[in-house]
């Protein structure tokens, strides 16, 4: 027997998120209160995408876009796909700035697709869509944030990703600095060596350690538990206004880092009023979005959650 699919939309905003968080580096990430909203409907036939905001006339709006590769993907999982899609993306989050934005879409997808089938997130609970997530990525540190929300610790296992949710302290206040100029992961890992020094690693070890307690538990702690010297050095030939940011916010005592790959900035502490980044980067003050991804509509009841993930902790 076939699946059952909607007959109505489903609905999802999908936050924007910061991974690495300085010496986090592919296993700490953060949800933030800017959103893409996405809307999609089964059709007769054909795969359609409109798109309005960031990417409007770049990103594909056919079977390309990345919303719908993420849905089909899911779909297989399902083992059926609908005979056609229409989407819609209003896209907030800024495309290639170290924000989540492809981690969003991929998320996106992937809840529109549970939220199209009848019992679509039982059959596929929140554990499995957070291993296709990671799977289609490449890498859990933004998509685990951003399909759970809050604060996330992620990894991988043989059998794909896993991530827990901690509640960041009410001290955590996130400023993003948003330059106009792009920057894309690709080049930005490129710039990484094979090897590290053993210093090194037991540095981030040990700061990895204290970011987890400091943005749990005593944010006074944020400025030394956000030092990195796994990647944040190796990349800063490459974005060089993103570094003097970084060093110069730091120089009056923000707990300030690389947001992701960059070339984006995230402060993690309160930013003097007096401080100015200069007129290429765009400042916003944004919360912790403390919810994640959550479907709306289509063959979901009550618009809530499928099962918690396992080790997952509010």
């Amino acid at each position: 027997m076939g699946l059952t699919f909607a007959t109505d939309p489903v609905s999802v905003s999908t936050p924007a998120t910061s991974a690495n968080l300085g010496p986090g580096f592919d296993a700490l990430g953060l949800a933030l209160t800017l959103y893409d909203d996405l809307t999609a409907s089964v059709t007769a036939s054909g795969f359609t995408v409109e798109i309005s905001g960031q990417g409007a006339g770049e990103l594909p709006t056919d079977a390309g876009h990345l919303v719908v590769r993420a849905m089909l993907a899911t779909f297989d999982e399902f083992g059926e796909r609908p005979p056609g899609l229409a989407v819609r993306c209003v896209n907030r989050i800024p495309q290639a700035r170290g924000l989540g934005s492809s981690s969003a879409a991929i998320v996106g997808g992937v809840q529109l697709a549970r939220g199209l089938v009848k019992g679509g997130l039982e059959l596929i609970d929140e554990a499995a869509a957070l291993r296709i997530a990671a799977r289609i990525e490449g890498h859990p540190d933004n998509v685990a944030p951003c399909l759970l929300g809050g604060f996330t610790v992620a990894w991988t296992e043989p059998g794909g990703a896993r991530a827990v949710k901690l509640a960041p302290a009410g001290g955590v206040r996130p400023t993003v600095f948003i330059p106009s100029e792009r920057g894309y992961t690709a080049t930005a890992r490129a710039a990484l060596p094979s090897e590290v020094p053993h210093r090194d690693a037991a540095f981030n070890a040990g700061r990895a350690a204290l970011l987890s307690h400091a943005l749990t538990s005593d944010p006074a702690l944020l400025f030394p538990a956000t030092e990195d010297r796994l990647h944040q050095g190796y990349r800063a030939p490459g974005m060089p206004g993103t570094t003097s940011l970084v060093a110069a916010l730091r120089s009056v005592g923000v707990a300030a880092v690389v947001s992701g790959a960059g070339p984006t900035v995230l402060a993690l502490t309160e930013v003097p009023g007096d401080f100015h980044p200069g007129a290429d980067w765009r400042a916003e003050v944004l919360g912790v979005d403390g919810a994640g991804a959550v479907v709306k509509g289509g063959m979901v009841e009550h618009a809530e959650r499928g099962p918690v993930a396992a080790g997952r902790k509010s």
